[in-house]
């Protein structure tokens, strides 16, 4: 079976194509090909599909090999590869999950227009529950230096539910600039970057009145994204989660 590996802020993914054939991955084959050490290694695992009404479809897995909700760098990896495939040019629509997406391709940039968010929960000052695509616990902190994200995230994450939920801890450099480290649930660990947990964090900067900016920068570990937005009566929309999208190599792992 052939593959391919991208990365956006490190945040890696492995993608296969389906355009031309069915297949089925048990959940123990994805969490296996998404193993750093018996596997290829990824924070997700990728179907590409064709679509007769857009440009494609795409499926999304946790490296545990569950199906799981929407992935930022994941969709911007995703439009990078249909890119790369010339099965785009500038412009993209595609299905997630029954819902439509749409992205921009610019030079070294894929811009990927997520939906809208309508619903948050101010926790306290600090603190803030919001879904963008997945669910997501933004939390300010003065610093960043200290914290063991693995073991306060995962403490977090167990609150909220069987489900769980991804934790993202924030801290403000300037008006316009922070920094951020997240806890993903499904890979049960940290990353270097997660699309819809900086795209939280936009958003909780203005609902916590941290910044009144609405185009924002987050350098992650694995480098920096941006997020733009309107708020209006709607709620948060038109939010654009920007940043670079990287073929790392091909290859080809033997089904059994």
């Amino acid at each position: 079976m052939e593959f391919f590996k991208y990365q956006g802020a490190g945040n890696d993914f492995i993608i296969v194509d389906l355009r031309k054939r069915e297949e089925f991955f048990s959940r123990k084959f994805i969490e296996t090909l998404c193993d750093r050490r018996f596997g290829v290694g990824a924070d997700g695992f990728m179907i590409f599909k064709g679509h007769q009404e857009v440009d494609f479809e795409m499926e999304y897995y946790n490296s545990d090999g569950r199906q799981s909700t929407m992935c930022g760098n994941g969709g911007r990896c995703v439009v990078q590869y249909a890119k790369d495939q010339d099965i785009i040019s500038k412009k993209t629509h595609f299905i997630f999950k029954n819902q439509l997406y749409s992205a921009e391709v610019f030079e070294k940039v894929i811009s990927l227009h997520l939906q809208n968010v309508d619903y948050y929960d101010k926790l306290n000052d600090h603190c803030c529950f919001v879904d963008t695509g997945s669910p997501h616990h933004v939390e300010f902190r003065d610093s960043l230096t200290d914290i063991d994200v693995n073991k306060e995230g995962r403490a977090i994450r167990n609150t909220y539910g069987k489900e769980g939920i991804n934790v993202n801890f924030v801290s403000k450099k300037t008006e316009d600039t922070f920094e951020i480290l997240t806890y993903e649930r499904g890979v049960e660990a940290e990353t270097l970057a997660c699309g819809t947990g900086i795209t939280a964090a936009a958003l909780s900067a203005h609902i916590l009145s941290k910044s009144s900016v609405t185009k924002l920068y987050f350098n992650a570990k694995g480098g920096q994204l941006s997020v733009e937005f309107v708020y209006d009566l709607e709620g948060y929309t038109q939010i654009k989660l920007n940043g670079p999208a990287t073929f790392v190599f091909k290859g080809e792992i033997k089904l059994s």
